[in-house]
């Protein structure tokens, strides 16, 4: 039981420290480790949005013509075309970042040099893939 003085009070030791008890993001800066983290789930979550749209232009196709075409329209627009970007991005990042996670399930890449090489080489061949991915697909609908 907690110890009190004749008053009433709580002993000085057992005062209530002002600072957060726990890892918060204001005391932490950030690390490419927590950053692609953080990252991994971000990109899980547009995946699956992803998913949903793909569901919807599968309908579309099942619909008829005119409901396909519309979403094609779509997916030729700015936006559409922003968020087939971002669901590219968000495939490869979250692809090679898995294989980086499985790598550390087996035991490999603990120590902190290799995981942040590892970290950059998911960045780096994110960004390739996708600028690969890109090319090849304006290239296949003749737009180079």
């Amino acid at each position: 039981m907690a110890e009190s003085l004749s008053n009433g009070a709580q002993p000085q030791s057992k005062q209530p420290h002002p600072r957060p008890l726990s890892p918060h993001l204001q005391v932490y800066k950030p690390q490419l480790t927590s950053i692609t983290s953080i990252l991994h789930r971000f990109s899980g979550i547009a995946l699956s949005a992803g998913v949903l749209y793909l569901l919807c232009w599968l309908l579309a196709v099942a619909q008829g013509a005119e409901a396909f075409d519309r979403l094609q329209d779509f997916n030729g627009s700015i936006i559409g075309r922003l968020l087939l970007l971002g669901w590219t991005v968000a495939f490869f990042y979250h692809l090679l970042n898995g294989i980086r996670h499985l790598a550390w399930d087996a035991g490999f890449g603990f120590e902190l040099p290799t995981a942040y090489k590892s970290g950059y080489a998911v960045l780096i061949g994110t960004a390739v893939l996708t600028i690969t991915a890109w090319v090849v697909g304006y290239f296949q609908m003749g737009a180079f």
